[in-house]
């Protein structure tokens, strides 16, 4: 089962209201979840930013709408009722309410226009995502096209390069000291399977020894026992294993059940913070999703 689309809680939000009462968001999301017979798993479900639940954003979005439609509104901060549009609604008897039920109201066409441009007529009546889960997809979309792109041009450079990019990419993580430093501590030789270590922070209080190589197809469980095994020899507590390629499930498992405790970043990793740390890439347009501040507009 699967969080229903947004428009699927406008009929209970609206049933919910009929009442009279003033209800809060949370009150409507508890009645809805019930109502409908929500499972654990479809009411934990997050959006891609991880901010909110999926549940939640889209029942407060069916809010969001009915407000601009002029059907609820929120007589005080955080609450909300019917209205008398609201009731003429719920007598006309529809079995499920949904956009193009609204657009027959000028404020909310006028809204609509504004999110999704004057095609208001063409949208289908089964749009299930939230204005805020269509972009957030989208930047998904082009975060992972963008990882795709990192991954191969690294695999298009020197050894020397990545081994470069990785110093890079732990002092923008926090980790090394200054860059000099680093610089210094990272360029070993291989000695015994360890590539290089690294201050864990700036005191260098601890120390992380590295295995950095480019890689085609799957690493798999012995070149990470290897690894493995060159901490030991140094009484290493701690080891990162980068690579541009990916682990065998048999290597992931391997590291999970041993001491010292080694963190493996295959390439999507790698490019995934690259990005999150603006290495090797160049931010071309931002934008800030606002809402509304509620503390600013209430009176005493």
């Amino acid at each position: 089962m699967a969080v229903p689309d947004f428009q699927s809680f406008f009929k209970p939000l609206l049933d919910l209201a009929a009442d009279g009462q003033e209800h809060s968001i949370q009150e409507a999301r508890n009645a809805i979840a019930k109502q409908m017979a929500l499972p654990e798993t479809d009411l934990n479900e997050r959006l891609p930013s991880g901010t909110q639940t999926k549940f939640e954003n889209r029942v407060a979005w069916a809010k969001s709408y009915f407000i601009q439609a002029k059907v609820l509104e929120a007589p005080r901060r955080s609450v909300f009722r019917i209205t008398d549009r609201g009731r003429e609604l719920l007598r006309v008897g529809h079995k499920r309410i949904d956009i193009r039920i609204l657009n027959q109201y000028p404020e909310f066409l006028e809204f609509h226009k504004g999110l999704r441009g004057e095609d208001t007529e063409n949208e289908s009546e089964a749009a299930k995502e939230t204005p805020e889960e269509t972009l957030q997809k989208s930047y998904q979309s082009i975060r992972n096209d963008l990882a795709s792109q990192i991954v191969q041009r690294i695999s298009q450079n020197t050894p020397n390069f990545f081994e470069r990019l990785v110093v890079d990419l732990m002092v923008a993580m926090g980790y090394g000291g200054s860059r000099a430093d680093a610089g210094r501590s990272i360029g070993g030789t291989g000695d015994e399977g360890i590539d290089g270590v690294i201050k864990e922070d700036k005191l260098g209080l601890d120390l992380v020894y590295l295995q950095a190589k480019r890689w085609d197809g799957t690493v798999g469980r012995p070149e990470v026992q290897k690894f493995v095994g060159a901490l030991h020899g140094k009484r290493a507590k701690k080891g990162v294993f980068i690579t541009t390629a990916k682990f065998s499930d048999d290597a992931k498992r391997y590291v999970e059940a041993i001491d010292p405790k080694v963190i493996l970043i295959d390439g999507r990793t790698l490019a995934e913070l690259m990005i999150d740390h603006g290495l090797g890439t160049t931010t071309t347009v931002s934008y800030d999703i606002k809402r509304i501040d509620s503390d600013y507009f209430a009176e005493e």
